[in-house]
């Protein structure tokens, strides 16, 4: 019986030099992840971490994944969701859905450290090749649609740049100065300098956080010729995925815990973050007081856009997981009228005005970490944040209709948090 052929292009995944697995796109817009039997086989101690998932499942890397058009979510999320996407897809002419061609085209310059490098046409390598079976016979060809773009994930546009002589240049090159850069939404008013003064107050009360710039427009070198509103500022911060050495190794837990960008209010919630940081983690209770603090952050400031795409881990050694610098907070209440909500469930509640000290120590309970530990933490941010952010925000560029909206949402709160 003749076989049936179809054609098949493929990816190399890499992090640094080590070659990880094989990403296979076949006709149909069918993709398969496998994963090399000598990264598989390295020892534990030295085999660089792909996914956190690897430490929470024994048998994830023996695993074939099969997807349509999407990619499984531990690479599908390295995409962007929103307009950076839309222009990808119009610049290549493909489905914004089809992510093959997507992740190819920023193979190169990927968030955190995976790089994914075409195969040439007839050196895919057989064991990435056996998952189709007998019936059919792979032809393969080149990567069709090949480049050095970035992508960075997430809904607002951003841009990769390079900052030089104080300028930042819009590229794909990588250095210890790399930075990413917000320009103004077409949407909303003002969100640069929203974003710059909610992560100030964060810093303020103890959040870790990247350094950070408002940055004049006139600035940037480079910019992609697209339609922007014609607002001064864009928001700039530094890349914690790039340092001295190169590319840093990094993940969400959108691809930690599998699940698609679509899905990132779904399913999980701030017990499972904590929870598999504390028991596959290597920040230990540092890392979950951390945690703490940015949840209280969150609340204090009316960002209920803190999903799971909004939380990461860094793998600076290449092996240890540890929570990233926060990132993304902003205060979305001036923006959606109505809102009252973090973005996931902590300890069963949701809701800005119901939570307390005695949410945070259920929330420590199902988690298993001492209270007395968290308490201490939430304690001193709340002294912080009481003592300094009312002045602090009257000097922030924070617009003053949403200074006005933030006051109220202080004086709504529980009495544990009230400002």
């Amino acid at each position: 019986m003749s076989k049936q052929t179809e054609s098949v292009e493929a990816l190399m995944l890499y992090l640094k030099d080590q070659p990880v697995g094989v990403l296979s796109h076949y006709s149909g817009s069918k993709n398969i992840l496998i994963f090399s039997p000598d990264y598989i086989a390295l020892p534990e101690s030295s085999r660089p971490v792909f996914t956190l998932t690897q430490k929470r499942a024994a048998t994830y890397l023996e695993k074939t994944r099969f997807s349509s058009q999407k990619l499984p979510p531990v690479l599908s999320n390295l995409l962007s969701e929103g307009a950076l996407r839309g222009w990808m897809a119009q610049t290549l002419k493909v489905h914004r859905e089809d992510e093959f061609p997507l992740f190819a085209y920023a193979g190169g310059n990927l968030p955190g450290g995976l790089i994914a490098k075409s195969i040439p046409k007839g050196e895919i390598p057989v064991w990435a090749l056996a998952s189709r079976g007998e019936r059919l016979e792979a032809v393969q060809i080149d990567v069709r649609h090949q480049a050095d773009k970035f992508s960075l994930a997430g809904v607002q546009m951003k841009f990769s740049a390079v900052r030089k002589e104080g300028r930042f240049n819009i590229s794909t090159d990588i250095g210890a100065d790399s930075w990413i850069i917000k320009t103004p939404s077409t949407v909303h008013r003002a969100v640069p300098e929203n974003e710059f003064s909610a992560m100030m107050l964060a810093q303020k009360i103890g959040v870790s956080i990247p350094e950070i710039k408002l940055i004049e427009q006139s600035e940037l070198i480079d910019l992609p010729d697209i339609p922007l509103p014609a607002e001064k500022y864009a928001f700039a911060i530094r890349r914690f995925d790039r340092g001295d050495s190169g590319r840093i190794h990094t993940e969400d837990f959108a691809q930690i815990f599998q699940v698609y960008a679509h899905e990132k209010y779904k399913r999980f919630n701030y017990d499972h973050i904590a929870i598999a940081l504390h028991t596959v983690g290597s920040g230990g209770l540092g890392d979950i007081q951390q945690m703490a603090r940015r949840l209280l952050a969150n609340i204090l400031l009316a960002n209920g856009d803190a999903h799971l795409k909004n939380w990461t881990v860094i793998y600076s050694n290449g092996l240890d997981a540890q929570l990233s610098p926060a990132y993304d907070i902003v205060s979305t209440l001036p923006y959606v009228a109505g809102e009252d909500s973090v973005a996931l469930n902590m300890a069963k509640e949701k809701r800005w005005s119901m939570i307390d000290f005695s949410t945070f120590e259920k929330w420590a309970s199902r988690i298993d970490v001492p209270w007395l530990a968290i308490r201490v933490h939430l304690q001193d941010a709340m002294r912080v944040a009481r003592e300094s952010w009312p002045a602090m925000l009257d000097d922030l560029p924070m617009l003053e209709a949403h200074k006005v909206i933030l006051k109220a949402h202080w004086a709504s709160l529980s009495s544990d948090f009230r400002i």
